[in-house]
């Protein structure tokens, strides 16, 4: 296969090999090279034949043609990359970003549509929810009782926000979580093949349920996120630092954010809200950009 080096230096040389093919035809319309003696007398020019003549504008109009041609030639289309890795900070962004978003999770998800006050988005959610139990454990949907993935089929988002993981904090290992995932976003990119994949991490517990010394805990969460993180760079998804947004200086969820250490109540909701707003996904168009706030 010919690299792009390689197109390139052969578009380069094209124009150099017409020129020669010009000079081969002066040569051949002033009948080639002579050579003449040093006592002999000079020889009156001798005007080439009619079809030397003729070769010889037709090489130089296909010299004129490719210089022409290449200038006009505009540079390649230069492709969008599909964001990847974590989110910078942007935005904010007005309700409507979300209208295309579907949210996918568990009861934390549930507890952010209720209490955050966003009004936009669509939510796949169910209380216990795991990376594996949306495959095949069947809820109640708007379209009848189906597990979650089946409930999504045919529906076309931008996006697919999924938090997922503080009920698997009890599994025997996170190389069972790391490779479920794995296979949740294979189907989701199956069944939404134009929508973009995104991870969010999962936020911490309270200092009061991390003294409950249970699998609930914060080095448990860490850990998840972690793999959060290496599954955004494996499957080239980007994600979402939510962890960060309601972290207190101790590494706790913020005590005045929950009412039970695990669930956000509606400070922490809309702090939530907040971090997705000042952190879209991908460009964004103008017109679904915040104003600024007048002073």
């Amino acid at each position: 296969m010919v690299g792009k080096r390689e197109k390139r230096e052969g578009r380069l040389r094209l124009p150099a090999i017409l020129v020669l093919m010009v000079t081969a035809a002066l040569v051949v319309a002033s009948g080639g090279h002579r050579s003449v003696a040093a006592d002999s007398p000079a020889e009156a020019p001798v005007e080439a034949p009619i079809e030397h003549r003729i070769q010889l504008e037709e090489a130089t109009e296909a010299v004129r043609s490719v210089l022409s041609e290449e200038a006009r030639s505009p540079e390649p289309a230069k492709t969008p990359q599909t964001p990847v890795g974590l989110v910078p900070e942007g935005g904010p962004v007005e309700d409507t970003y979300f209208e295309s978003i579907a949210f996918l999770g568990d009861s934390r998800t549930q507890g952010f549509q209720l209490y955050s006050g966003l009004k936009a988005g669509t939510y796949y959610t169910a209380v216990g929810a795991t990376v594996e139990s949306v495959f095949t454990k069947k809820v109640e949907t708007e379209g009848g009782k189906m597990p979650l993935l089946d409930a999504m089929v045919g529906k076309t988002y931008d996006k697919i926000y999924v938090m997922l993981g503080v009920n698997e904090l009890g599994w025997n290992g996170i190389s069972i979580y790391h490779d479920q995932y794995a296979k949740l976003i294979d189907r989701l990119r199956e069944d939404h093949p134009d929508s973009l994949v995104v991870l969010q991490t999962l936020p911490p517990v309270s200092a009061k349920q991390e003294a409950k010394k249970t699998y609930v805990n914060n080095t448990r969460i860490a850990a998840y996120n972690e793999v959060i993180r290496q599954l955004a760079e494996e499957k080239q998804c980007p994600y979402l630092d939510v962890a960060s947004a309601v972290t207190d200086e101790k590494g706790c969820l913020r005590s005045d954010w929950t009412s039970d250490g695990v669930h956000l109540n509606t400070k922490g909701c809309k702090a939530w809200l907040e971090y997705l707003r000042t952190h879209p996904v991908g460009e964004i168009p103008e017109t679904e950009a915040a104003a600024p706030a007048e002073n």
